[in-house]
């Protein structure tokens, strides 16, 4: 990744240092709430504090360009800066998440980034990035693009601290979110070590966190309205053990949830005020108390459907329409011809039948299951709402290939439609509107998070120690959950779970002990009918889909080509494609092998296991 980031840096140098020193003056930093007054003085000095670490680490790269300090002293420097950050991460990344999220911490990463009717790739920036390459082998030939980056972070965040000192920060009206929020990130990206890819630095940074959660409480005048004994000792005793536990391998990620995490994540919940800041920014529920409660993501967020609008009878209707094959220009396919209930609602087969005989479509079926909680639809993105979705199979010449005026027209002649429709809308009657209602209201209600895995997190009950096991390398040793995020395990972006990622896998024909090994042809989200995300960094990418369900829903990958969990394990194992030895342009997941052996293979397809849940099957 880092030699790709070198090779295409110099093509957007000059684009980059336009953007830097014409706009971010002005920048609007579209904070969740604005407001004139300033937080307490912890937060105040802490800005400082970070401001003065990073003219430190400014000073530092210029001096190890020089040779004049080693590399461990410049990788102090950024451990220094990082650290300082997380104090105040909590406060910085919720009141101005795209800037944090863009300019301060950006996963090292190209981005597509909008100017009017134009697109443009950018490059990372940010402290991911600087640990990346400062904590890289090739750190000595990377020292211009430290420089470089070190600079534009500086810059960027120097303009903002200004722009504070100015104008004064934004002041949500509810102070234990912010918090709340990051005990989500500490757990999700932190200890996952998805923000530190280069040092794996998750428990001091971590640490850092939860100092600056503490003193913020502890400094703020808000707080004097709670009793925070609990919530300070509790913090106390995570610092205690992230202490004592700080290997990224071993680390115990059940412990630290079951005692730290959820208890303080629970304690600070009894706090929150009425307001909700995040409502129309975020599709986490702010009511939930546990990551592994069904509520901890709101489905309403992720369509258009609204909840007053919801009900039983509106369900029922979608459930009638997602079965109906006479609503297809055929009458031979409805919905559930490549969505099974029975198969965690895919058609287990390599790619999905399309309505010609003998003929399929593009790629395989995923599971509907938790599908709902998603910003993009398709493997490639194409779909921006749930209910978008169903218009594309529709119209697809494959599959229903038909229209809503034909499905409506066909729907009017029937007496059982007519009298659904009035029972779900007392005022409406059938249309398109209505019909896209429905049918969300019934693919929202097909969540699954009371697995086996769920009820064990929730202290329900027990799972084997191979699932344990597994979870712990899910979430370190194996990379998973950088990009399956938990807890929902998809590529669904904490903390506010509100975009998608897609991932360059370099997934191949076939299982990679079939030789000769050929990358899949499909070319993925480039090829998507988003104009603005036509760039070569989306070219043989594909969301990452949820693996909750993953033992019923073989065979695997946008392709169907590999028919059982090891194939696909044994697949990351290696690297991906370039880890293989293919050739494949901007692949996002680490090129390097993860010396999984056979058993922690067999240990983490315990875990994957553990996430099977279609108890809801029969209800539906």
């Amino acid at each position: 990744m880092i030699v790709l980031w070198m090779k295409n840096f110099t093509r957007f140098f000059p684009l980059i240092i336009f953007i830097l020193f014409t706009g971010v003056a002005s920048m609007s930093f579209n904070p969740v709430d604005k407001g004139s007054e300033t937080e307490n003085s912890f937060v105040a000095k802490g800005l400082l504090n970070f401001k003065n670490n990073l003219e430190v680490l400014k000073t530092d790269v210029y001096q190890f360009k020089d040779d004049k300090i080693s590399a461990e002293q410049l990788q102090n420097s950024l451990r220094n800066a990082r650290n300082s950050y997380k104090e105040i991460e909590f406060f910085v990344a919720y009141h101005y998440p795209e800037f944090s999220k863009t300019h301060l911490n950006a996963a090292p990463l190209f981005r597509i980034e909008a100017a009017g009717t134009s697109a443009y790739t950018l490059p990372p920036e940010g402290l991911q990035v600087l640990d990346e390459l400062i904590f890289s082998e090739e750190i000595s030939e990377q020292k211009d693009k430290i420089i470089e980056i070190t600079d534009f972070l500086y810059n960027n965040y120097n303009n903002f601290y200004l722009s504070s000192l100015k104008n004064g920060l934004s002041k949500g009206n509810n102070k234990t979110l912010p918090l709340r929020i990051e005990l989500i990130r500490i757990y999700t990206l932190g200890l996952t070590g998805f923000d530190t890819p280069g040092s794996l630095n998750i428990s001091e940074e971590a640490t850092f966190a939860l100092k600056g959660m503490k003193n913020y409480i502890n400094d703020d005048l808000y707080f004097k309205n709670y009793n925070t004994q609990k919530a300070n000792n509790i913090i106390d005793e995570s610092i205690s053990y992230l202490s004592k536990n700080n290997d990224f391998e071993t680390l115990d990620r059940i412990v630290f949830y079951k005692k730290y995490i959820q208890p303080l994540y629970k304690e600070l919940g009894y706090w929150d005020g009425n307001t909700d800041d995040l409502k129309e920014f975020s599709g986490w529920n702010v009511a939930n108390k546990n990551f592994f409660d069904s509520d901890f993501l709101d489905p309403y967020f992720y369509t258009i459907l609204k909840e007053s609008e919801d009900n039983d009878d509106l369900k029922a209707l979608g459930k009638q329409i997602f079965y109906d094959q006479n609503l297809s220009d055929n009458g031979k396919m409805s919905c559930a011809s490549c969505h099974l209930p029975e198969n965690a609602f895919t058609d287990l087969k390599t790619k999905s039948l399309s309505n010609v005989e003998g003929k399929t479509v593009l790629r395989n079926s995923p599971s509907l299951y938790n599908a709902v909680f998603a910003k993009r639809f398709f493997y490639d993105m194409r779909a921006f709402y749930l209910e978008q979705q169903a218009e594309h199979v529709i119209y697809n010449n494959d599959e229903f290939n038909t229209s809503y005026e034909s499905i409506i027209k066909k729907m009017k002649t029937k007496p059982e439609y007519k009298s659904a429709f009035r029972k779900a809308f007392k005022k409406g009657g059938i249309d398109k509107q209505n019909f896209s209602k429905a049918l969300s209201s019934y693919v929202a209600s097909l969540y699954s998070f009371d697995s086996d895995f769920d009820q064990f997190m929730r202290n329900e009950k027990e799972i084997s120690e191979d699932a344990k096991k597994g979870f712990n390398l899910f979430m370190g040793k194996a990379n998973c959950a950088t990009c399956h995020f938990a807890p929902h395990f998809s590529g669904l972006v904490p903390p506010f779970f509100n975009e998608n990622e897609s991932e360059v896998l370099g997934v191949t024909k076939k299982p990679i002990k079939n030789l000769p090994l050929e990358i899949d042809s499909d070319q993925g989200r480039i090829k998507s009918n988003v104009k603005k995300e036509n760039s070569w960094i989306y070219e043989n990418s594909f969301k990452t889909m949820t693996v909750r369900n993953i033992a019923l829903t073989k065979p695997y990958f946008h392709n169907g080509a590999f028919n059982t969990l090891e194939e696909a394990l044994n697949f990351y194992n290696e690297g991906g494609a370039e880890g293989l030895g293919l050739k494949i342009n901007n692949q996002t997941l680490p090129a390097d092998q993860l010396n999984l052996s056979d058993s922690e293979i067999k240990q983490i397809i315990a875990f994957l296991n553990s996430l099977t849940d279609i108890s809801k099957t029969k209800n539906k």
